[in-house]
């Protein structure tokens, strides 16, 4: 009886502490909305700050707040075994996944020290892929403003060839889960990021991005997605 009891106990300590763990675990993967490294005013007069603050601290919080919410109802989902929840719940975790990745990335991409041509490596290999930087601006400016809706136009890296090429991504579609190009520069065509500056002028927005372009962080994207 007594050994009955200890085997009880050890099993139950032994759920308790998996359950913590898994808690633990859950608290570390929670997704946080990243820090900007400049305020909001900062790519004035290109992005005002309005439209910052409430691009950063309400859309992108908000795709990180449901992606979180997401993935705990997902884990359920994978606890229980039930695939259909887990197969329901695929849409929600790649449109709030995707804008939390996309954001991340677009937020590095600006600077205000940014605009002008990038140097070294990531010039050569504009100049090898497109002809030129003003060929490649046109190009890509050209397949962001066509978008249809909501999306966003990408500057990525195709790691089989070792070239780059220009693509247009729908909604909050990730790029890489999307085309298998990493992405390297990103220009977030929904209209949260631009109405209340340029209104339904969407080439003017993207005219304007690019003199707030960190070409420094997309050379080191490039670096690291050549590895």
């Amino acid at each position: 009886m007594n050994m009955l009891c200890r085997v009880g106990q050890i099993r139950r300590c032994a759920a308790s502490l998996s359950q913590t763990l898994n808690q633990v675990a859950a608290s570390r993967q929670k997704h946080t909305l990243p820090d900007l490294t400049y305020d909001y005013g900062a790519l004035e007069p290109h992005i005002n700050a309005e439209i910052m603050q409430l691009h950063h601290s309400k859309h992108h919080a908000t795709y990180v707040n449901n992606l979180n919410v997401t993935e705990e109802k997902y884990q359920e989902a994978l606890a229980k075994g039930d695939v259909t929840a887990q197969v329901a719940l695929q849409p929600a975790l790649k449109f709030n996944g995707g804008g939390h990745v996309n954001h991340t990335i677009f937020w590095t991409n600006l600077s205000p020290n940014g605009g002008g041509e990038p140097q070294g490596e990531l010039m050569e290999a504009i100049k090898r892929d497109f002809g030129s930087f003003q060929k490649m601006k046109e190009r890509m400016s050209a397949a962001t403003v066509a978008v249809q809706g909501s999306g966003w136009g990408w500057l990525g890296y195709e790691k089989e060839s070792g070239r780059l090429r220009i693509a247009a991504c729908a909604n909050q579609d990730p790029l890489q889960g999307s085309t298998g190009l990493i992405p390297l520069l990103g220009i977030d065509v929904w209209e949260h990021a631009y109405y209340l500056q340029y209104k339904n002028v969407r080439p003017d927005y993207v005219k304007a991005i690019w003199n707030v372009i960190n070409w420094e962080n997309v050379s080191e994207r490039l670096q690291i997605a050549k590895k």
